[in-house]
């Protein structure tokens, strides 16, 4: 594994209005669109890689899914599914849900080069550089080994006793952190986690471009965007 980037998964409805949302929000370009029915779009960072990406579903909610960069997808795939993932489809990049239920693909696209965080008229900061798997508690010890195993990243604690991450390697745009939900069952989710130079600044620029306040905690303010999918301004500082 060579990258991991995440997509943002918006249905019809609210797609285009959740692209200018997330364009805003992080800074980035919308490319042109590609796939059969022009439903996937990337958000480009300038002169770097990207790691965001957008898709606009047929049907079902809002959802985050990751794409994890392999030279091989098939070989990639079967190691995944000897580790617990179920295969979904094979068309030259492999879908498959990870053994909580998270839906994640193996493609091929080089990347090497993280974004910087974007600087704002106010002089403050802000960058996506993190997927949050929240994962009931009932399969979280699997689904961790699992994502430890496949991506070889090493398991480590946090301050906070529902989280942990894996520790992400020099060069990568996006940490993985995990939650221990208090609900039993049900399927691992993800959300997107933005680093903020000031999250309180970052809680009204957000608010004036459509996200919705969830919820305020001391380290991370929970938002929901246009598509209603949530996400977190943390106190983590950019880069």
């Amino acid at each position: 594994m060579f990258w991991l980037s995440a997509f943002i998964d918006a249905p019809e409805e609210s797609f285009e209005e959740t692209v200018a949302f997330w364009a805003a929000v992080t800074g980035w370009a919308p490319s042109v669109r590609r796939g059969v029915h022009d439903e996937f779009l990337t958000l480009a960072p300038g002169d770097a890689d990207d790691h965001l990406r957008m898709q606009r579903l047929a049907s079902g909610e809002a959802r985050i899914h990751l794409d994890v960069h392999v030279r091989d997808p098939r070989a990639a795939a079967d190691r995944a599914v000897g580790l617990g993932a179920v295969e979904l489809a094979d068309d030259g990049y492999v879908v498959l849900e990870s053994p909580g239920g998270l839906t994640f693909c193996l493609v091929t696209h080089p990347s090497s080069r993280p974004a910087p965080p974007s600087r704002w008229p106010d002089l403050s900061t802000s960058l996506v550089d993190q997927v949050c798997l929240d994962v009931p508690a009932a399969a979280y010890d699997a689904e961790t080994g699992f994502w430890q195993e496949l991506l070889g990243w090493q398991r480590v604690g946090s301050s906070f006793r529902e989280f942990e991450r894996l520790a992400r390697p020099d060069g990568q745009a996006l940490r993985l952190l995990l939650q221990r939900l208090d609900d039993e069952g049900g399927p691992t989710r993800a959300h997107l986690d933005l680093a903020c130079s000031s999250r309180d600044r970052e809680v009204v620029r957000h608010a004036s471009l459509g996200a919705r306040l969830v919820d305020d905690r001391e380290s991370w303010t929970v938002m929901a965007d246009p598509a209603g999918l949530a996400y977190c301004l943390t106190d983590r500082p950019p880069g």
